[in-house]
């Protein structure tokens, strides 16, 4: 699943660190995450939304790749 996370992340001066902080989770999942290898659970997909305030639509790319 494609995201913007990483963009988001820089664009608002927080390090991967940082945002793991925020949303209660490890550096490792926010890498894992950030790198499409781990798929948010739908809480931590909101909490990293909220973080941005965006919907978690604007954050994440829900459509599949064979669309």
């Amino acid at each position: 699943m494609k995201n913007k996370i990483k963009d988001l992340r820089k664009a608002n001066k927080l390090t991967q660190a940082d945002l793991a902080g925020l949303v209660d989770t490890t550096r490792q999942t926010i890498i894992s995450i950030e790198n499409g290898k781990y798929i948010a659970s739908l809480p931590l997909a909101y909490k990293i939304a909220r973080v941005f305030n965006l919907s978690i639509e604007e954050v994440f790319d829900f459509t599949s790749e064979e669309e």
